[in-house]
């Protein structure tokens, strides 16, 4: 069976910025990341921003380190694209 999709594993979240928690800034990044046969991060690009640089940053930055499930075809591992979405919120 083929998969044409990569998967994110339980990675860590990124680090909530101290100054985003300070000031309350919440949101969510969308990240578009290609995923190579060995399942690492070989590109992250923002797709839809938080609204605040520094989540962003962060979200790119922690995404970039990521190990991922790559796609297959025929069983053969394989480059993809997969859409990452990190949420910022902050818990009372």
């Amino acid at each position: 069976m083929a998969s044409y999709k990569a998967d994110y594993l339980d990675n860590p979240p990124p680090p909530y910025p101290r100054l985003s928690r300070q000031l309350g800034e919440e949101g969510t990044a969308l990240l578009k990341v290609q995923v190579g046969a060995d399942g690492r991060a070989l590109q992250v690009k923002l797709v839809s921003s938080t609204g605040y640089a520094r989540l962003d940053e962060a979200a790119e930055a922690t995404v970039a380190q990521w190990r991922f499930v790559a796609a297959t075809r025929n069983g053969q591992a394989i480059t993809s694209w997969v859409l990452v979405p990190i949420k910022f919120r902050i818990l009372n």
